[in-house]
Order: structure tokens, then sequence, then C-alpha cells
């Protein structure tokens, strides 16, 4: 049990390392997934910067290692001691002995050149010096998904955690990889080259069995909720879903609606409204010009920008 607890929390320090790293660089941490075999911190983007990568990169290998070498020492100071000091306090030394030999193999398991772990990265970090983001990308992704694959068939004849983390490390590059050169497509294009500009709104007086036949006749998933010029709110599709059928006559939209509202102007790059998309789990983004509503921006509407794109 003792074992598991030190893995864990020499993972979490190893995370916070990164962690640390990206958010002196101007980049916020959504959230710390930890797994047996390591952890992963989500982060609103990665720096584009190939050196501000690296140092990313480098930083959890650097904390497992700086932790290793501060309880390895102890354990060697305390190791010189006679042999009663020894009998005293030998459990101790031993868990000093098992976490340093932990973060060891922490930080050289994860330096190995398999992408989207830290190894990967700075190999990404090292061929963007001399190429271009998305090829050195594609590039580290490639080797990241050869490596898994050794690994994977490695797994199936010694061991299931193997092929548990090749499995991770395949579909981790593959994923980024897309992500990658999604941004790097809407790179240059505004929310007003993609947004539907025929708004339809409704009102919060509105009841749900209204909302839905006006649902029926725009064909859209989702509207604003205007009141005498205000908007109030956003309902969709999923709001109307979750009430049953014999209330809809008497349920308002403005029981249903989403009053957290998420908005950006029409000169913002549609690369934020897929961060903020995905970032909050929404499905779309009323524009603004300035404070008028001019427009909004569904995952729709950037699924075929992004379609277009990659066709030209």
């Amino acid at each position: 049990m003792s074992n598991y607890v030190s893995l864990f929390v020499c993972v979490i320090l190893h995370e916070l390392g990164h962690s640390y790293i990206a958010k002196k660089h101007g980049t916020n941490i959504q959230s710390i997934t930890l797994f047996l075999f390591g952890g992963v911190s989500s982060m609103e983007e990665i720096p584009r910067d190939p050196k501000t990568e690296l140092k990313m990169a480098l930083a959890g290998p650097g904390v497992s290692f700086l932790i290793s070498l501060i309880f390895m020492s102890i354990y060697l100071i305390f190791k010189s001691h006679s042999d009663s000091f020894m009998q005293i306090y030998d459990p101790y030394l031993r868990l000093f002995w098992m976490i340093s030999i932990i973060n060891i193999m922490l930080g050289i398991f994860n330096l190995l050149p398999a992408f989207p772990m830290d190894g990967g990265r700075v190999l990404r970090a090292w061929l963007a010096q001399r190429t271009t983001y998305i090829r050195a990308t594609r590039e580290a992704a490639g080797i990241g998904k050869m490596f898994a694959i050794f690994m994977g068939i490695f797994g199936l004849f010694y061991s299931f955690w193997f092929l548990l983390i090749a499995f991770f490390i395949y579909i981790g590059a593959s994923e980024e990889e897309k992500s990658t050169e999604i941004n790097v497509m809407l790179e240059g294009v505004k929310i007003r080259d993609i947004m539907s500009k025929e708004v339809q709104t409704v009102n919060s007086g509105m009841s749900v069995e209204e909302l839905i036949e006006h649902i029926y006749r725009f064909k859209h998933m989702g509207y604003p909720v205007v009141d005498d010029g205000q908007l109030k709110g956003i309902v969709t599709f999923t709001d109307v879903q979750k009430v049953p059928k014999e209330e809809r006559k008497v349920v308002k939209v403005s029981q249903v609606m989403s009053k957290k509202i998420f908005g950006l102007q029409e000169d913002d790059d549609a690369v934020n409204a897929l961060k903020l998309m995905t970032v909050n789990n929404i499905g779309r983004i009323i524009v603004k010009k300035g404070e008028t509503i001019s427009g909004i921006v569904s995952r729709t509407d950037i699924i075929r920008a992004i379609q277009l794109l990659e066709k030209r």
C-alpha cells in the first residue's frame, strides 16, 4: 500500500513541476489526471514556442530526479551510521530508498521519446526549431505511435501494463496530432467568417412546447434568450430533452435555459471559439459586435470550416 501512495505522491509532484512552468509562461492548467503509470496535466493550450515547450517538458522529470537525489542523499548519509542506529531507523531508510528509486524510474520512463510523453515533447520542441510546428508534431507523433506499437507487442507476451500504457500513448499521440493540425488550420480564420449570421432568438416566457415548434421551424439546435433587447441566456435542444413531454406546455424557457453566457467578438480568432467550447463542454457561442448580437457559432460551423480548409 505504501508503494502505491508513494508512487502517486511522486506523480503529483512530477505533474506539479510541469504545471508550475506552464503557469509561469501564462498557460492555465485545467486539471491533473493521475494513472498508476503516470499523470497528465491538461492545459488550455500547448505553447507554440519550442523553447517554452522544452522547459515545460523537462520540468516534470527534473522534479523527479531532484526528489530522487534528495532522498538518496539522506539514505546514504544515515546508512553510514552505526548498526544500532540502523536497526531503529531501518524502516524509514527503506522508504527513502524506495522513493528515490521510484523517482529515478519515473523520470527515465517519462523521458522516453514517445510522444505525447515528456520525452516526445522534448523531441517535438527540438524538431520544431528545424522545421514547421505541424511537421514537427507529425514526426514526433509518428515516432510515438511506433514506440507504442512495439511496447504493445512486448506487453502481449510479458505484461498487461505495457499493453495499457502503449494504448494510452498511441491514442494520446493521435489526438494531439489532430488537435495541432486543427489549431494550425484555423489560424487567421475569424469567427465572423464561419458564424451563422441569421440569429433566431426566443423570449424567456415562451413555453417549452412552443420552443420545440420553433426548433422544428428554424432547424437550429440552440437559441439566445432575449427579453426587451436584453440577452438573458441561451437555451438548447438538450435543455428541452430534460423536460418530460407532459410538462412541456407549462414549463417556461426561463426555467430550463442556461444563464451562464459564453460570448466572443466577431473579430476574435475561430480557434478561440473552439477552445472555449472544449474547455466548457458547450456546443455554441453567442457572437457580438460590440454589445450587439451579430451571430452564433456552433461546433458544426467549426467542423464545416475545418473540412473546407482540409480540402483547400
